[in-house]
């Protein structure tokens, strides 16, 4: 298991293993109108449970996907069965969109041993390996320790006195239309346009056609 991902061939040698929890983290823009639940009640990987990015958030907030208070969050992975000493590896349907969402999250509440399944479902099925049809036997509870480190994230002071001042590189990750303003944005009541000071790297030009993360030159000349 590397720093940040393990390949279809790491994930299914180790599938079987005590510690390893496997999470299909999949979620997709409204203007897609898919059910990433739906999808993975018809098929997932062998005994993966769902990461709800929807429900693992601030229901408080009115802005999306805010982050839950650490008290949710190690609530819910409990309930989950998941928690310390676990190695977690998150795959989405896409090859890696918002499996990296779930990966930063376990990171930012303090899980270290996570990891994103490279090329994620869709590499995994166009290698012809196994999926489960069902959910996964409820596993027994576990403690997770969760600990916000704060030094990972940016609120919105942070990211104004950062784009006046200047020091440290924004990066959005949109689509160039939506970057540039010339697209609506997908989730009803967001302005277009971006945060003055950042530049536009587009998260699909990291990718290769299979879905699996581009090696590190390539990823330089993007």
């Amino acid at each position: 298991m590397s720093k940040w991902l393990v390949s279809t061939e790491w994930l299914a040698e180790h599938l079987s293993a005590p510690d390893v929890v496997v999470m299909d983290a999949s979620w997709h823009l409204p203007t897609e109108k898919r059910d990433p639940k739906a999808e993975y009640l018809d098929e997932h990987i062998p005994g993966a449970l769902f990461f709800d990015i929807n429900e693992l958030s601030d229901a408080d907030s009115s802005l999306p996907h805010m982050l839950p208070a650490p008290e949710k969050f190690a609530s819910r992975m409990r309930r989950m069965g998941v928690g310390d000493g676990n190695r977690v590896v998150v795959y989405d349907t896409q090859g890696l969109f918002s499996a990296a969402r779930a990966w930063w999250m376990f990171r930012v509440f303090g899980h270290q041993d996570v990891a994103i399944l490279d090329g994620g479902l869709k590499k995994w099925k166009a290698e012809g390996r196994a999926l489960d049809f069902d959910e996964p036997r409820p596993r027994q509870e576990r403690h997770f320790s969760a600990r916000l480190q704060t030094t990972m994230v940016c609120d919105k002071d942070d990211m104004a006195k950062i784009s006046s001042a200047g020091g440290r590189q924004i990066v959005d990750a949109r689509s160039a239309p939506r970057f540039a303003g010339e697209e609506v944005e997908p989730r009803p009541g967001l302005r277009s346009g971006h945060i003055p000071g950042s530049r536009n790297l587009h998260y699909a030009a990291l990718l290769n056609p299979d879905g699996t993360l581009k090696q590190a030159d390539a990823v330089e000349a993007a």
